[in-house]
This record gives C-alpha cells, sequence and structure tokens, in this order.
C-alpha cells in the first residue's frame, strides 16, 4: 500500500507530511478553539488534512468526514497519537440522508457542532467543450449540492438547538477564467453566490458562513494534472511560488474563530495575488493563447 492509500505523505509526495502538520509554527494560541467541535468534509485530503490537525492542535475536537474509511481512520489515529482529539465518520456528502443522519449522531456524541469547514470537491482538467454530462454532474452534485447539503443539516440543528455556529467553503478563485475546469467554476461560484445569501438569511440565527479562494496550492491534487502544468504553477502568481495547505488552514481558522467574529459573506482569496497577475493552464497552454512565445 503507498502512502497516498494510507492518508499519508512522504518528502517525495506533494504537500505536507503528517510530521510536518503536527509541528508546523502557527500564529494561533494553543488554546484558541478549546473545547469546541469541528466537523471537517474531505479531512484526509490535502487541504482538509492540515484544516485538521490545525484546529485540532488549537484544542477543538476533529471530526473527519468522508468516504474512505481506511483513510479517515489512519489520520485519526495519527492524531491521536500526538494527543490530539479526533473521530471520523463515514458519509458521502452527496447523499443528504446520510448528511443528515452523521449530523444527528455528532450532536448525540458531542452535544454540541461548533464549526463546519466543507472542504470536500474535486474536478478533472479538461475543456469544457469535450466534458461529458455524467462528468459535468459529477462535478456539480459534490462540488454544489453536496455542500448545500452539509451546511442545511448543520445549519438546521443550530437553529433547532438555538446554538451559534460558523461555516468555511473552500473554493476556487473564480474571478479569472481557469480554462479546463469550467465545472468546477460553476460549482464553486455557485457555492459562493449561496454562502452571500445565506450569511444574510441565516444571520439572526448567529450563523456565519465565508469561504476561502485558494490558488495554486500544493497538494496530492496536483497529480490530476500533467506534470508539465504543475511545473508552471509556481509561476501563476507574482510572488512566483505556490502556497501550502497550512496558508489555508490558517485563513480557515481566522474566519472560524473569535477573529472572524465580525465577517460573514465574505470570500478570503488565499493566492499569492495570482488573481490580479498570472495565468493558470490546468490543461497546457492553447497556441492560441502563445502568441508570438
Amino acid at each position: 500500500m503507498n502512502d497516498q492509500q494510507t492518508g499519508a505523505t512522504t518528502s517525495a509526495t506533494l504537500g505536507l507530511s503528517d510530521d510536518e502538520l503536527a509541528t508546523h509554527p502557527t500564529v494561533f494560541a494553543a488554546d484558541a478553539l478549546a473545547g469546541q467541535v469541528v466537523v471537517v468534509s474531505g479531512g484526509a485530503g490535502g487541504i482538509g488534512r492540515a484544516i485538521a490537525w490545525l484546529f485540532a492542535r488549537l484544542g477543538a475536537h476533529i471530526v473527519v468526514a468522508g468516504r474512505n474509511a481506511d483513510r479517515l481512520d489512519a489520520l485519526v489515529d495519527r492524531l491521536g497519537h500526538r494527543g490530539l482529539k479526533a473521530s471520523a465518520h463515514v458519509a458521502d456528502i452527496k447523499d443528504p440522508d446520510a448528511v443528515n443522519a452523521m449530523f444527528e449522531a455528532l450532536w448525540t456524541e458531542h452535544g454540541r457542532v461548533d464549526h463546519l469547514v466543507n472542504s470536500a470537491g474535486g474536478q478533472f482538467p479538461q475543456p469544457a467543450i469535450d466534458v461529458s454530462i455524467k462528468g459535468w454532474n459529477a462535478v456539480i452534485n459534490t462540488n454544489l449540492n453536496g455542500t448545500w447539503y452539509m451546511m442545511q443539516a448543520a445549519a438546521q440543528r443550530w437553529r433547532d438547538r438555538k446554538h451559534p455556529g460558523s461555516i468555511v467553503n473552500i473554493v476556487v478563485v473564480t474571478t479569472h477564467g481557469l480554462y479546463g475546469i469550467a465545472h468546477s467554476i460553476a460549482a464553486r461560484s455557485g457555492v459562493i453566490g449561496l454562502s452571500r445569501a445565506l450569511a444574510v438569511e441565516w444571520a439572526p440565527l448567529n450563523i456565519r458562513i465565508n469561504c476561502i479562494a485558494p490558488g495554486a496550492i500544493e497538494t496530492e491534487g496536483w497529480n490530476v494534472y500533467s506534470e508539465a502544468a504543475r511545473a508552471a504553477y509556481p509561476r501563476s502568481n507574482p510572488m512566483m511560488r505556490p502556497g501550502t495547505p497550512w496558508d489555508i488552514a490558517e485563513a480557515a481558522v481566522y474566519l472560524a474563530a473569535p477573529s472572524g467574529k465580525f465577517i460573514t459573506g465574505e470570500t478570503l482569496t488565499v493566492d499569492g495575488g495570482g488573481q490580479h497577475w498570472g495565468e493558470t493552464w490546468t490543461t497546457g497552454k492553447p497556441d492560441y493563447f502563445r502568441g508570438g512565445e
């Protein structure tokens, strides 16, 4: 079994290893989230994994949710070996019944849920004109519908129990065209618009909702792109380097913790300035755009 199958990473793979995530310096106090319960969907993935580690290191009990029990259990075991509080819950976010059952079980077990971080999602690089109906629906169902099911299930229980809550949705940068992932742009734009609307609608329930739009963040998810495309990503922003999952994890804490108590309906872009300068070509740069190169 390789490292990706176990959920671990090594120096030879993309992203940060569990040992690095367990010891990486952070600007936040060690007890910033003490006693709180945080649900992280996609928690065994690159960005979700970093979020789970950081929130747990700050004193929260982390519930990592996803479909792969082996990867979730492996992460919980690694967190536990560091003395951190974590548990796993297997659920497909595309199944609203499974999502509702998960949140009911979590409230029964913990008596509270304080934060939801929606990190689950994914896409595949392909020109939009060639995307199949099945491929389109798969991305929309995961990235948009699945995120909505998680948000609604969490919010209903916060309302019924008169408990405050916060939601952080991990999206993508949608402010300029990203060639090759139109399906994900459509889904994530929907999440951003939905988050803005619900930030107003759910404010009376003491629920805050924000989004984080990562740019070129080096994770194992980069493996779906060609080697040539990956090699160009560090030059896609004016800082001329990729970000790390830790950059996104600290942004998530900032929005969820009391540091973000007066922030709702916002999208925090963490891309090294890439939305203002740079190009991202997930399937390689087409000849049409090369000009005189």
